[in-house]
């Protein structure tokens, strides 16, 4: 049996038919993934990922013949210059020091461009990852407090929210209580 990165070449072809049939009905690559996935029990990003990796060997005689005419391609990936990240960090820290969510933030610097906003949602992430300090460099020049302390307050904000919640609540069953207690006291004559 020949496989292609694990997959047999009828599996792989058959990927390559659905993933051809869907876009040409306009369904998304995403939801291609999503649901060659879970109809063949497998996870989306394995999908995605297998997807991809046979874009990429069109140098096999095999795959070339299952894209033969199919018109699908991978677009470039565009990696981010130190430049573009420094500006996108400050972009989306000056977002955060106005109270936004880190999602909010990162939508408002990529100004409702998906594409845009998905790519700097990945190396957002990336960075938060692998290059912590970065981070904070960026929150600390945009003038925001490091994560720890920003996690802290806003830990803090949570906790004082959830205990007037609680109070509330109880400041509620104490008054049924009372008037409860009210009412039984009325019907002894007290």
């Amino acid at each position: 049996m020949n496989k292609i990165n694990g997959y047999t070449e009828e599996e792989a072809a058959g990927l390559i038919e659905y993933i051809y049939s869907g876009k040409c009905a306009g369904k998304t690559l995403s939801y291609l993934f999503e649901t060659y996935g879970r109809a063949h029990s497998r996870a989306k990003g394995s999908v995605r990922n297998y997807y991809y990796a046979l874009l990429k060997r069109q140098n096999d005689e095999r795959v070339q013949k299952m894209l033969e005419g199919k018109d699908l391609a991978a677009a470039k990936v565009m990696p981010f210059t130190e430049e573009e990240t420094d500006e996108m960090l400050k972009s989306i820290f000056r977002e955060r020091a106005k109270g936004c969510s880190v999602r909010r933030a990162i939508f408002l610097a990529a100004e409702g461009d998906e594409k845009k906003m998905l790519r700097m949602q990945n190396k957002y992430r990336n960075l938060l990852k692998k290059q912590p300090e970065r981070l904070e460099k960026a929150a600390r020049e945009a003038g925001m407090p490091p994560q720890s302390e920003f996690l802290q307050k806003r830990l803090e904000q949570e906790i004082d929210a959830l205990y007037e919640r609680i109070a509330e609540s109880l400041r509620r069953e104490n008054e049924l209580l009372r008037e409860e207690l009210e009412k039984l006291r009325s019907e002894r004559g007290e």
